[in-house]
């Protein structure tokens, strides 16, 4: 039986824009297992990105509650949020979100340093996540010095460091051209089945079809959350490559 890592229980999430309220999430009821590949989709104004920021604990829901890890999250103060999103939680944005004066190695040690490691473990375990992502040759080079995929690769790294129970991908492919988002998603690929748990919300079907769930959203409610039964793997591109 697999393990539950993340449940909302009735989630709503409410926002005062003059004198409206709008309803961004309507009573979000949703498990997610330990290393399931889940997509969330839905067209701008669905409630998607708000529903990212919840399951990232970077906002809390105006009812309801939310369990991560079995600890109830949605009543946390910002001090408790963030601990839990530094220990919790591995982000990658789509705009990288590097620090440019800094070089790989630095970028990827930062949540390290918030975490308490000293020099030497954060070093060591920095240039072990960038030897996974296939960057041990990058890790001297600044943002500029490398590709949107390298970047996107050192964003990967960061989030994997600190050894999260999720990865939350954001667009993660939004800025990159369709060879590098193919490699990219390999990569996540790579990262699932080493056990991580990986929620990617995107708008991109191609991209969705990676995941082992689709879930998608309309109007702040869950419209459909169905099993994926043609999911897309790297080897897929290649077969598309030999017939070519």
């Amino acid at each position: 039986m697999n393990e539950g890592i993340i449940k909302l229980v009735n989630i709503t999430r409410n926002f005062t824009v003059g004198s409206e309220i709008v309803r961004a999430l309507q009573s979000i009821s949703l498990n997610i297992n330990k290393n399931d590949f889940v997509a969330l989709m839905g067209p701008s104004g669905s409630g998607k990105s708000t529903l990212m920021n919840l399951l990232g604990c970077l906002d809390t829901p105006t009812s309801g509650q939310y369990f991560l890890n079995g600890n109830d999250v949605s009543q946390m103060n910002d001090n408790e949020l963030a601990e839990v999103r530094n220990k919790e939680i591995g982000f990658i944005f789509q705009t990288f979100n590097l620090l440019p004066r800094s070089t790989a190695l630095e970028n990827v040690m930062l949540p390290l340093i918030y975490a308490g490691y000293n020099k030497t473990k954060r070093i060591e375990r920095a240039k072990d996540v960038l030897e996974n992502v296939h960057l041990s040759d990058r890790i001297q080079h600044k943002p500029n010095e490398l590709s949107g995929g390298q970047r996107q690769r050192v964003a990967v790294a960061r989030a994997l460091v600190n050894h999260p129970s999720i990865i939350l991908a954001d667009e993660p492919t939004g800025n990159l051209d369709s060879k590098t988002s193919i490699e990219i998603m390999g990569l996540l690929e790579e990262i699932h089945k080493a056990g991580n748990t990986i929620i990617v919300v995107t708008h991109e079907q191609d991209i969705a079809q990676h995941a082992h769930r689709i879930i998608r959203l309309i109007d702040g409610k869950i419209e459909s959350d169905i099993e994926n039964k043609n999911i897309k793997t790297m080897s897929d591109y290649k077969t598309e490559t030999t017939v070519k």
